[in-house]
């Protein structure tokens, strides 16, 4: 039995691991610990075997690196397309991370994320779009923010300045 409680042990090495880490956390505070390892017990992956058609739903953080066809939507979690990723649909996410390929419109409440050799062929709906060098990208961009894209929207409507210029015309 002493054998199996060694066995035990290396096992709770790592959490012997976060202790260091548990001063700093309790200085954040208590919760946010546990709230991190729940958070990464709640990734989800599809593997690059996987091929799904129709509707896909969820309420975890989702890394895809199959194939999707069809409406992803995550809203209140991020969405990651693997390098391996090949998606044809409408994406609504938190925040979505292109590493693979994307042919859609893909709409984020928070940010959309294409890295290098990401590829999006769709419009984009998103407060933050960031797109890296070597990466593609064919649509178009609407920067939406919340509660500031009205006061904007007016500010944009000063084409009516385009009138002054025909009266200078």
């Amino acid at each position: 039995m002493w054998k199996r409680d060694e066995a035990v042990r290396p096992a709770s090495q790592p959490p012997a691991a976060p202790q260091p880490p548990a001063p700093v956390a309790a200085a954040v505070s208590g919760p946010r610990p546990e709230t991190s390892h729940q958070m990464e017990k709640d990734i989800v992956n599809i593997g690059k075997s996987v091929v799904i058609k129709g509707e896909l739903n969820g309420s975890e953080d989702l890394t895809i690196e199959g194939h999707v066809e069809g409406t992803i939507q995550l809203k209140e979690n991020v969405l990651t397309i693997g390098a391996n990723g090949r998606i044809k649909a409408q994406v609504f996410a938190k925040s979505v991370i292109v590493l693979g390929e994307v042919t859609g419109n893909v709409t984020a409440s928070d940010k959309v994320d294409i890295r290098d050799n990401g590829s999006v062929d769709g419009d984009i709906i998103a407060p933050r779009v960031a797109i890296a060098e070597g990466a593609h990208f064919r649509g178009s961009v609407d920067m939406q923010r919340k509660g500031g894209p009205g006061q904007p929207a007016k500010p944009a409507e000063p084409k009516p300045q385009a009138q002054p210029q025909r009266v200078g015309a």
